[in-house]
Parts: structure tokens; C-alpha cells; sequence
């Protein structure tokens, strides 16, 4: 008698609760970030094991790290999200009128302040009929927001808690390069002396953000590559309440240029740092497969655009992703006017 294999199946929710533990690294960290307990994490863990007849997890001293046969499935998993992605654009392009009715934009602060105004203004011109959300976030949130659906396009800045630009998961492209520039209060000692060093500023108070933020990592590792830790005075991130704080004389800071508008009128100081500027690399992305979809492509058309015409003296950027050339070159539908 021949013999029939048991079908192979599994559900892409406990897929997804296998890629968040792989991106947070713990149990407890995962349940928190998907709005769980640790046990149904655990639980949910067992139960693709037991669909997959594989171990997925082994004991880490007081946690649990993945297997090998865990991170083998996960690269299939971005396969089957990246298809499930295709489908749901392909029909959405499907017959007259078809796309989506509304989307979400996943962004950091101070993109929101300086970059999405314009975006939201052209969006509205482009796509009338579709309603556009946005979403203040920031990786690994902003990432996890996306893999759940919450947010359809991300637009975050490369540092340690965002994806590698290797990452399946995501087909991204860069937008342009944010320069932070060094403010002080007017009147400072080092106003008007030309390109400083940072180290001089060792012994000046700082206001900066919180440590997992992108700029709070970025002013304390220009501290620390010039030798010295930030005497952090104010832990603050809002934009406007940290060029209040300059103005105020209580501390320098490294703030981006796309809030420059928030500090231009204020009585403090630009001044140069010797060298090239410390900047951060910002850019938008979708999910893996979701480049076909006509309302997303829209979306990622128009920030494209803003920042070349708002950040036009930044570095040329070119689109990334880790799929193969036939995937990028497929047609994009054009956007229906009803969508």
C-alpha cells in the first residue's frame, strides 16, 4: 500500500511570533512587544514545533535562543510573506478601480515634523480618495508594527535597534542623509570661532535623548569617539522642548536638520564641527512583496520626492532591496483614480 505523507502545515501567526523573538531576543521581550504573556509565547513557540516536528527553541542559561531548524523556517517565512504580499497587491490592482482605501505611515519625530508634512500635502493631491494614517514609532516598534500590518509603509533611520539592509523581510529605499548639527546657546564661548572639535565640549552640560533613541545614540557616540562621556544634564525628546532648553542656556545638543524650523528663531547658535557632521541615513520601507501594491508605490514615489526637493544637497540614494532584479523590474499598476 503506498503510503500518504501527513500534509505540512502551519500558521503564519506563530510564524510571526517566531520572527519577533528572533528580533527581541528574549521571551519576556517578545510577549511585551506583541502585547502578550511570556507563557502564550511559549505556548505558541510549542505549538509551530509541534506542526513542524522540529525544535525551534533550546535553554540559554535563564532563556532560550533559536535553533538552527527555527532560523531555517524563518527564511522561508520571508518567502511566504513576501508571495502572501504579491497576492494581496496583485488583487488589489485587480478589475476597475481596485487598490486600497486607506494606508499607514510608520515614522520617527523628527521625520514626522520635517519630512511627512510635504508627503501628506502631495498624497492628498495624488490620492484623494485614499485615507492616509500616521503612526509616531521608531525600531524595533515601528518594525514590529509593520510585520503585524499596523503600519504599510516605515520610514525610520538607520542605527542598531533598525533591520540590516540585508533583511528579506523588507524592500527598502534610501531617502536621503539627515546632518545634525551642533547648537549652543547664543552667547556660547565657541560661537564665532570657527570649526570646533567636539572634545571641547566635554566640560559644557548636554541635552540629549533617550539612550535607544536614534539621536540620543548618535550625540553619545560623537561624544565617545571623541573621547569623553556627555555630562547629560536633561534626558529629553521633544524637539521643541530641547531647542527651549538651548535658548535657556542650560546645555548644547546635536539636533537634525529636519527640525531646523524649530530652533531657526530661536536665540541660539549653529556652531560647525570640524570634520564631517555626524548624520543618520533615513528610509522608507515596505513589506517584502508589497512593492507591487499601485497605493504603496505612491506612497514611497512621494517621499522620494519631497526629500529630494527638501534635502537636495544630500547624498544621491538608490533603492535597496535583497531580492533578486526580476523581482524589482516587475510592472507597477498605475494608481486608479477611485482608490
Amino acid at each position: 500500500m503506498e503510503q500518504v505523507s501527513e500534509p505540512f502545515t502551519v500558521d503564519l501567526r506563530r510564524l510571526t511570533v517566531l520572527r519577533e523573538l528572533e528580533r527581541r531576543g528574549s521571551l519576556a521581550r517578545t510577549a511585551e512587544a506583541l502585547h502578550l504573556t511570556p507563557s502564550a509565547v511559549s505556548q505558541q513557540i510549542a505549538a509551530l514545533a509541534r506542526e513542524t516536528g522540529v525544535p525551534l527553541t533550546e535553554k540559554d542559561g535563564r532563556g532560550v535562543r533559536l535553533t538552527g531548524q527555527a532560523r531555517v523556517l524563518l527564511a522561508h517565512a520571508e518567502l511566504i510573506a513576501a508571495q502572501l504580499e504579491r497576492a494581496r497587491a496583485d488583487l488589489a490592482a485587480y478589475g476597475e478601480g481596485g487598490g486600497r482605501g486607506s494606508v499607514t505611515i510608520g515614522c520617527f519625530s523628527s521625520g514626522i515634523l520635517g519630512l511627512l508634512p510635504g508627503v501628506l500635502r502631495g498624497l492628498a493631491e495624488r490620492l484623494p480618495k485614499v485615507r492616509v494614517d500616521v503612526l509616531e514609532a521608531e525600531p524595533p516598534d515601528l518594525f514590529t508594527a509593520l510585520d503585524a500590518g499596523q503600519v504599510d509603509v516605515a520610514v525610520a533611520v538607520d542605527f542598531a535597534a533598525a533591520p540590516p539592509h540585508t533583511d528579506g523581510r523588507y524592500e527598502r529605499v534610501d531617502l536621503f542623509t539627515d546632518v545634525l548639527d551642533l547648537v549652543v546657546p547664543a552667547g556660547h564661548r565657541l560661537v564665532g570661532q570657527g570649526p570646533v572639535a567636539p572634545r571641547e565640549l566635554a566640560r559644557d552640560a548636554w541635552i540629549v535623548g533617550a539612550a535607544e533613541s536614534c539621536c540620543g545614540a548618535v550625540a553619545r557616540s560623537v561624544c565617545a569617539a571623541a573621547g569623553f562621556t556627555p555630562d547629560v544634564r536633561h534626558a529629553v525628546n521633544d524637539w521643541a522642548a530641547l531647542a527651549a532648553l538651548v535658548e535657556a542656556g542650560v546645555g548644547v545638543a546635536l539636533v537634525p536638520r529636519l527640525v531646523r524650523e524649530l530652533y531657526a528663531g530661536r536665540r541660539v547658535a549653529v556652531v560647525p564641527l570640524e570634520g564631517s557632521p555626524p548624520s543618520r541615513n533615513v528610509f522608507a520601507a515596505v513589506r517584502a512583496g508589497a512593492e507591487g501594491d499601485a497605493v504603496l508605490a505612491a506612497v514611497r514615489d512621494q517621499l522620494t520626492t519631497r526629500a529630494q526637493t527638501d534635502f537636495p544637497n544630500s547624498r544621491s540614494r538608490t533603492p535597496h532591496s535583497s531580492h533578486n532584479a526580476a523581482t524589482r523590474s516587475r510592472p507597477r499598476p498605475e494608481v486608479a483614480s477611485g482608490a
